[in-house]
């Protein structure tokens, strides 16, 4: 008997999902659980595995790469030797992936039907309703034209003597239409959240960074005469530091809940990345307990997997704090967005020469950078916040040498 391969449920709130393509080829032989089609959910981006063994036989109506697919709907099967698919009904199109199901048989028109009526049992679109409601279209005496005899609203517009919308919606004339990815929703539904859910103030200060520009000077020359095998980035060398204030400061990494303010016993630290498909937050694992070089090999990994599209699930979740670094980009100073449930997050800018002054009154270049730390006020207060900023930048300004 064929095994059907559907769309799965990978989140209890997730409805559709992006298919990235098939691991195997059509008629190759599958065995359960080897990785078989490639979906971005709006986490991340992972590989399914066969829920069977057999033939694999894209469904006729399979999703192209890239297509966003509902929960549910029939990709293909897996077959036996010389087993055929079964019948495929027509699916249901909703934008670009649709719900699987059996096309519904039109109702017998009423003999005297109403205007703007709908009768039960005759398929159509939301929106064909509401047209024909709008325009006094009878839906039983139209043709359909739509999958599986669905009256589309263009069938009520025809009818009722309208021109059809324009097929990419509402676009105006002279402007381009994006489709939003399923991740590009995700960003936009925990931005939303973030600012909805916390009291969230940004304080800066400015922080020489002359020695640890030295340090990451040493640990390149190290990493290119073959010393060490893994370089670590500023940003390996800032989650250390950003750790040790978490450590001396432990109400930043804390989770407000109604009942109470939680604090972890591991402090795991989340870093952004800039990815095409938009921002990546995989977190670094027990940032203070792992020397810099296993902390430099672990964000390496998810870097490099946020960056092909690899993260999963697992790898984005369990942050108590952000790192966020625009330096690269040469931003100075900005406003991170709070990652809820974090209190706080802290924004990285470029390292500039700065001219300070030095002893006996002469002055000097120095390497300098500006920390923006953005915090939940529910959490704690900005005095609170403000001392953790002094520790963090007292490390950053005292750094020499960090265990690899």
């Amino acid at each position: 008997m064929p095994h059907e391969i559907q769309l799965p449920r990978l989140g209890w709130s997730m409805e559709e999902g992006r298919f990235l393509g098939w691991l195997k080829r059509s008629g190759q032989r599958v065995q359960e659980g080897e990785p078989l089609f490639s979906l971005e959910t709006d986490k991340a981006s992972q590989d399914v595995d066969a829920p069977g063994s057999g033939i694999l036989c894209p469904a006729p109506d399979a999703p192209a790469e890239g297509e966003t697919v509902q929960v549910g709907r029939v990709l293909g099967w897996l077959l036996a030797e010389g087993e055929t698919p079964p019948s495929v009904h027509p699916t249901t199109s909703a934008s670009a992936g649709g719900t699987v199901g059996k096309p519904e048989k039109l109702a017998p028109a009423p003999a005297h039907p109403v205007p703007g009526t709908v009768k039960v049992g005759v398929p159509a679109s939301p929106r064909a309703r509401r047209a024909a409601a709008q325009h006094g279209v009878e839906i039983t005496t139209l043709s359909p034209t739509g999958t599986g005899g669905r009256i589309r609203e263009r069938d009520v517009l025809a009818a009722a003597g309208k021109p059809p919308r324009r097929s990419d919606g509402a676009t105006p004339e002279g402007m381009r239409r994006i489709s939003i990815s399923p991740s590009r929703r995700t960003i936009a539904s925990r931005l939303m959240h973030s600012r909805q859910t916390t009291v969230p103030v940004t304080i800066t200060c400015r922080c020489e960074a002359t020695r640890l520009v030295q340090l990451r000077t040493r640990y390149k020359e190290a990493g290119a005469a073959g010393r060490i095998a893994v370089v670590p980035t500023l940003n390996d060398i800032l989650l250390k530091l950003l750790a040790t204030a978490l450590q001396e400061h432990p109400m930043l990494a804390g989770t407000w809940t109604d009942e109470a303010i939680l604090l972890p016993e591991i402090l795991d630290i989340g870093i952004a990345v800039d990815t095409d498909d938009g921002l990546r937050v995989p977190v670094i694992r027990d940032v203070p307990g792992s020397t810099l070089g296993v902390v430099a090999s672990q964000s390496a990994r998810l870097v490099a997997a946020a960056r092909a599209g690899r993260l999963s699930p697992s790898d984005i979740q369990g942050g108590c704090c952000t790192l966020s670094n625009l330096g690269a980009f040469g931003v100075e100073a900005f406003t991170p967005v709070l990652n809820p449930p974090e209190t706080a997050i802290l924004g990285v800018g470029a390292i500039l020469p700065e001219v300070l002054p030095a002893e006996g009154g002469a002055f000097e270049v120095r390497e300098c950078m500006t920390l923006s730390l953005t915090f939940d006020h529910r959490v704690v207060d900005g005095a609170p916040a403000a001392r953790f900023l002094q520790t963090l930048r007292r490390f950053i300004e005292g750094v020499t040498d960090l265990p690899l």
